[in-house]
């Protein structure tokens, strides 16, 4: 059984097999998490996603998808890069997130991954509330992570996603 951990901290200073990244579409580096992976990983990152835009991905990554890459320099194996959803009040985008932790996790298994760090997906600038993108990702992992992941560690910047997703957890 999937062990649910939670942590307040910095995503890319997980000691784990992968780091998943809140990425953008264009594979190819931003702000938030993204930016913060990108910046600490290094331009190994950066060049794994060139060649992923250069191939399979040559319009980007689409929403809820994953796809995973070296990760550089951080203290893992991979980098693994979904796509949130920007939320809506006047549209259900809720299976979108969803998908994001559900390919995340399936990516992690196909590569032999244990251990997995997720941020808050699509909680900081693509405006998720935070409570029910806490509730999504935690029924989510719950539901899809299997017998392949030992531990999935949340990595919550600051004390409010810490609560909310504690709230979730139990």
């Amino acid at each position: 059984m999937t062990v649910i951990e939670l942590v307040q901290g910095d995503i890319t200073r997980q000691s784990v097999d992968a780091v998943v990244n809140a990425a953008n579409s264009s594979l190819l580096g931003g702000g938030g998490v993204d930016g913060a992976i990108h910046r600490r990983g290094g331009p190994e990152i950066l060049d794994a996603c060139r060649d992923l835009r250069a191939s399979h991905y040559g319009k980007g990554l689409r929403t809820g998808q994953a796809v995973a890459t070296t990760a550089g320099r951080l203290d893992a194996r991979w980098v693994i890069h979904t796509v949130g959803p920007v939320w809506s009040a006047t549209e259900d985008r809720s299976g979108l997130l969803a998908s994001c932790y559900e390919q995340s996790l399936r990516v992690a298994a196909e590569l032999g991954a244990r251990t997995v760090a997720f941020p808050a997906i699509s909680t900081g600038i693509y405006g998720w509330p935070l409570d029910d993108g806490a509730r999504i990702a935690v029924r989510t992992v719950r539901e899809s992570a299997g017998a392949a992941i030992d531990v999935v560690r949340f990595v919550l910047f600051d004390e409010t996603a810490y609560g909310a997703f504690a709230a979730q957890a139990g």
